[in-house]
């Protein structure tokens, strides 16, 4: 069985879902591979280290007309699917839930079609999970971008001249992501504080060193893992529980998303006007309407002296990581729903049940 490993085409993305160490594990297991012109390029690959462990290097075109799998890390767009042959299997993250167009599009063509953001949060496909393994990248990459934004330092420090106080660092949501940041601002020396509507994860967050602030959540709900949309109630109580941290902070980082929704408001600009000159909110939500209601994705807005940063969940910055991460999970996956090099299609099996949304033009999941 042919795979094909696609270029990324969305705008500002560096990421490939197939690394040439992933390649030569997906070959050694039976596999032909073939990898489009200059698709590792932004993540340090040449396509000399592709053609080094067996892969073909082609161009895209052939590399649609030849392969029977097509991976990628993106959505496949319009521009894909008019290369795209019927009874071609599609690999990638499609957030189907939010896509409904997308989905008929893809269907329209008569083609399979598996999701990966839709990996069920289950024991036994966590090496599949790439919203966790890109989400932890980019908890720490947040805090970063958000030190190199500051004016001030994260540690405690004593000098001759006198004493600098730690900065404040607020995280919102601790799944992945949340949990990383607050790892990282720790061992940069911030003091953190971090909430969650998810009462489980005080534990977590104390573990790591950060003060939980705890918010009364009767009668809310998780879903597969994932927070559930809070009630109107909630926000208001969270907002009265959370509002002294919030304006003593030097640093906000938000990571709520809701799978297939927009993502809920958690500060909003009145609140923006109460924190303090020179704060930094990192707005990891932003792709999906935000956690900020002033923050815009992919750009810096000042409100009141705050600068409020609205970006990706993605962590394209790092992505040599993040493609070494990705091509592991899709390696597993690949293997996961195989038998030999031949689809099992098991749809009696949770995971494939899950993540396969398109089967030969038919739609499953919407």
């Amino acid at each position: 069985m042919k795979i094909g490993i696609l270029k990324e085409t969305l705008d500002g993305e560096r990421r490939v879902a197939i690394t040439p160490n992933i390649a030569k594990q997906l070959i050694a297991s039976g596999f032909e591979l073939l990898a489009e012109e200059g698709a590792g390029e932004y993540s340090s690959f040449k396509d000399s280290d592709y053609k080094n462990v067996g892969v073909a290097v082609e161009k895209r075109a052939v590399i649609f007309h030849e392969a029977e799998v097509l991976l990628k890390i993106n959505p496949f767009d319009e521009e894909d699917l008019k290369l795209v042959d019927k009874g071609q299997i599609l690999i990638s993250k499609l957030y189907h839930k939010s896509n409904p167009e997308l989905i008929k599009a893809i269907a329209n063509k008569g083609v399979s079609a598996f999701s990966m953001d839709a990996i069920p949060r289950i024991s036994r496909a966590q090496d599949m999970d790439v919203l966790s393994s890109q989400n932890n990248l980019t908890g720490y990459k947040a805090v970063i971008l958000g030190a190199f934004e500051m004016t001030k330092i994260f540690p405690l420090m004593m000098t001759s001249a006198g004493t600098i106080a730690p900065a404040r660092v607020l995280i919102y949501g601790i799944g992945v992501a949340g949990l990383q940041a607050i790892a990282t601002a720790k061992r940069l020396g911030a003091i953190v504080e971090a909430t969650d509507i998810r009462s489980e994860t005080k534990e977590q967050a104390e573990s790591l060193g950060a003060k939980f602030i705890s918010v009364d959540n009767e009668g809310e709900e998780t879903e597969g893992g994932y927070a559930k949309e809070a009630s109107a109630d909630y926000q208001k109580r969270q907002k009265e529980a959370v509002n002294k941290s919030l304006f003593k902070a030097d640093l906000v980082i938000t990571t709520a998303n809701i799978p297939g929704r927009k993502a809920p408001i958690l500060i909003t600009e009145e609140q923006v006007m109460h924190m303090k000159n020179g704060a930094v909110i990192i707005d990891l939500a932003a792709a999906q309407g935000g956690n900020c209601e002033v923050s815009e994705i992919n750009k810096t807005i000042v409100k009141n002296g705050v600068k409020v940063i609205g970006t990706s969940i993605d962590p394209r910055s790092v992505s040599t990581n993040a493609s070494d991460l990705y091509a592991k999970n899709i390696y597993n996956y690949i293997i996961h729903l195989t038998d030999g090099t031949n689809f099992k299609w098991d749809l009696g099996e949770e995971i494939t049940d899950e993540t396969l949304i398109v089967q030969n033009g038919t739609i499953r999941k919407n």
